[in-house]
């Protein structure tokens, strides 16, 4: 069974969102997206500045098996990207929702959060 952290919002795409102290929301893959991908080979993240939008494509993450797109779960600037997967990709695999982080959004509207799924929703999003 994939880890679901509960503190987290999902996208019915594997993405999850942690709302951080500052404002910031912190996006990456869910433990069952880096499961189903298998070993993560490269990831192409947004330049930090860039605009990202809700539910529209924000990077690549490609695996011996797939390229995924990677979706934002709000709109804003990007403030950080994790450059650590640059030359170590296997992050995500290893810790997805710590160290296998992808980037930082100063969101401009952080209710859009409400358009994803809680833990539980998630977890019977992907038991179907």
């Amino acid at each position: 069974m994939s880890e679901i952290p509960e503190d987290l919002r999902y996208l019915a795409s594997h993405e999850w969102a942690r709302q951080n102290a500052d404002g910031t929301v912190t996006i990456g893959i869910t433990d069952y997206a880096q499961e189903s991908l298998g070993d993560v080979v490269y990831i192409e993240l947004p330049e930090v500045g860039a605009q990202v939008t809700a539910h529209e494509e924000a990077g690549v993450v490609e695996s011996v098996k797939a390229a995924s797109d990677i979706f934002s779960l709000v709109s804003g600037e990007v403030i950080e990207v994790n450059e650590v997967l640059e030359d170590e990709p296997e992050l995500v695999n290893e810790s997805p929702y710590a160290d296998g982080w992808f980037f930082r959004v100063r969101p401009t509207d952080i209710n859009e959060l409400d358009d994803s799924m809680d833990a539980e929703g998630y977890g019977e999003e992907i038991a179907e």
